[in-house]
């Protein structure tokens, strides 16, 4: 089915929505056939009633939970429409309603926020009026930090094998020589107590000469550590975990007027992470909503002046320092939210779970990091002086402008 024919089929005013909010003929409808195939199928799902109702909102939430728009990673007439047959919906929620979908709502009121779709609503009011939600008192979700769990699991496994001290006693027993086994088994009046007695002095002597061959057994645990042996070792980038992410909502910090919060999609159920990031003072808030970046996503989370930040953007600073200028490095055109971005020489290698700030492995690594003569984002081994380029499996990350710039 063309687009043409599934936007016959949307009610009024509906259509007129779609038809005013899409630039007829561009990309709004699709980039490739195969985007605008998909473009055309979601517009006839949304005409034919079959995504914007009640009881379909739990299979539309887990739908977007991984996606910032519908089709690809763009927007298109298909967000258009999806978000006006929801205005009816959603518009009558209340906050314990909504909370219960936050996919939903973080994408119902990034796409009511475009400022194509503003420009074509407001003729039509109160038809697709702004759907105020009370964001601020959205109950948090926990992050669960799963590989620490490994890690006590791994550290649990000597317990396990740990014996209680009835079993080392047995062990010492056993550790005894054969006539001393027969002898227990011949318990008979006082000689088998006094070679049982017998026995158990051996058993501690024993236990007293295993004390010394611990570090055999410490040689075998460190083998079972695997990806804790990394952290334990010298820092290396390709510990730093780094994704490309996607600003879907952004506005000022309340009580700090250099400071953004934003709301960034690494591709993850829980949905976008707030991020705040000091750079009122150096990118227009223009130029930072809708950004594609590279985030930093195993820092330790941090509050900065009462709202706590999950992640960082990475960034180039110019050579001369930021008064000459910052700005967000990009990742390759086409690249979605959660891409992993990685280091090369380094593509095996996993990030940690979380940088240890006391180890201060991103401050050992990031004087590293800087834009080569093409503006390409690498690091470069202090030690060796070998440059390994940051890149997804698409492309280079690079740097709009700067050449030698500091990355942070």
């Amino acid at each position: 089915m063309s687009v043409n024919a599934a936007l016959a089929k949307l009610p009024s005013p509906l259509r007129d929505l779609v038809s005013a909010a899409a630039q007829d003929g561009g990309e709004d409808f699709g980039k490739s056939e195969k985007d605008k195939a998909e473009v055309a199928e979601w517009i006839d799902k949304v005409a034919q009633g079959d995504v914007a109702k009640p009881d379909k909102l739990k299979d539309l939430e887990t739908s977007l939970v991984p996606r910032t728009y519908l089709v690809s990673n763009y927007f298109t007439a298909a967000d258009v429409a999806l978000y006006g047959a929801l205005h009816p919906l959603v518009s009558q929620l209340q906050p314990a309603q909504y909370y219960t979908h936050p996919a939903i709502t973080r994408y119902f009121d990034h796409i009511q926020h475009r400022l194509s779709v503003r420009k074509a609503a407001d003729p039509l009011a109160p038809s697709f009026s702004v759907v105020q939600f009370d964001l601020e008192n959205a109950p948090h979700q926990e992050r669960k930090a799963e590989p620490p769990k490994e890690k006590k699991k791994a550290k649990a496994a000597p317990a396990v094998e740990a014996e209680t001290p009835v079993a080392k006693a047995d062990k010492g027993d056993q550790a005894v020589s054969k006539p001393n086994k027969k002898a227990k088994k011949s318990e008979d009046g006082e000689k088998a107590n006094e070679q049982g007695t017998k026995g158990e002095k051996e058993g501690k002597a024993q236990k007293k000469e295993k004390k010394p061959k611990e570090p055999k057994t410490a040689d075998s645990g460190d083998k079972k550590k695997g990806p804790a042996t990394e952290e334990a070792g010298e820092p290396v980038p390709s510990m730093i975990d780094l994704r490309v992410g996607h600003i879907v909502d952004i506005k000022k910090h309340p009580d700090a007027d250099g400071l953004y919060v934003e709301q960034i999609d690494f591709g993850e159920e829980t949905g976008p992470r707030t991020v705040v990031s000091g750079l009122v003072n150096y990118v227009p808030i223009e130029e930072m909503r809708d950004r594609y970046l590279v985030g930093v996503c195993n820092l330790k989370p941090a509050n900065m002046r009462g709202v706590k930040s999950f992640a960082m953007v990475l960034c180039a600073t110019h050579k001369d320092g930021k008064d000459a200028g910052i700005e967000l490095v990009a990742p390759p055109a086409g690249s979605k939210p959660g891409e992993r971005v990685y280091f090369e020489g380094f593509e095996e290698r996993q990030p940690l779970s979380q940088l240890n700030p006391k180890k201060k492995i991103f401050e050992t690594i990031q004087p590293g990091f800087t834009t080569l003569d093409t503006r390409e984002a690498a690091w470069v081994d202090p030690a060796t002086k070998t440059v390994h380029r940051i890149r997804t499996k698409d492309g280079v990350v690079l740097a709009p402008r700067f050449v030698g710039a500091s990355l942070s």
